[in-house]
């Protein structure tokens, strides 16, 4: 029998799970909820104004269309902790441990490239050439007053999306090692999304075919 003075040291409690940091394009949910108001206000005043085959064309265009709208514009999202970065693009929803990033580009488009080269957007940090030109010439500005051009572009000097792009990038290279941030990455496509849009399109393409 083990005396009280020898017995096992308790475990220590593991570390916590960080909250998620979200990221999503301000102008994208606006976008989305303004094509979904109009959408929906047309499609209902067909439903139930429409005769004949109106109503049922209506149906199969919501059907349609709005899935579809709110995939492109309000689904879209970038999660971030300690351990991963979820990216939830229209159609599919990727899981990246951080270990498996290999790089996070900024050209035309942000995209996460993982470590077999496989290559996903992040639709939901979009790339805004304007907002780097303006940027660029406010940083001008500060270097012509400074009499120093070789002034580095200063985090609150780059473009919001620039900015974000950063961050992730210290996420991956600070995260990658630890043990939490081991894994490979996976891909699981919306069928939420895509079940009822390939519905309405099934239903759209009945109804024109038969006249």
């Amino acid at each position: 029998m083990t005396s009280p003075d020898h017995q096992s040291p308790a475990p220590e409690p593991a570390e916590p799970v960080t909250r998620d940091r979200v990221y999503r394009s301000p102008s994208g949910i606006a976008a989305g909820v303004l094509l979904l108001f109009i959408t929906g206000w047309l499609g209902i005043d067909a439903l139930v104004a429409g005769t004949g085959r109106t109503p049922w064309l209506a149906l199969a265009t919501l059907l349609l269309v709005v899935p579809l709208v709110g995939a492109f514009t309000l689904r879209p999202a970038v999660f971030a902790n300690d351990d991963r970065l979820r990216v939830r693009n229209p159609l599919r929803v990727i899981v990246l441990p951080w270990a498996s990033v290999a790089s996070l580009r900024s050209g035309y488009s942000n995209e996460v490239v993982d470590t077999s080269g496989t290559k996903y957007q992040l639709w939901a940090v979009p790339v805004s050439l304007r907002a780097r030109k303006k940027a660029a010439k406010r940083q001008t500005r500060g270097s012509a007053r400074g009499g120093d051009t070789s002034t580095v572009l200063t985090e609150p000097e780059r473009a919001q999306t620039d900015q974000i792009m950063g961050d992730l990038r210290e996420l991956a290279e600070t995260r990658g090692p630890a043990a939490r941030s081991q894994g490979e990455p996976s891909v699981r496509w919306a069928y939420e999304i895509l079940a009822p849009a390939l519905a309405g399109a099934v239903l759209l393409g009945i109804l024109l075919g038969v006249g």
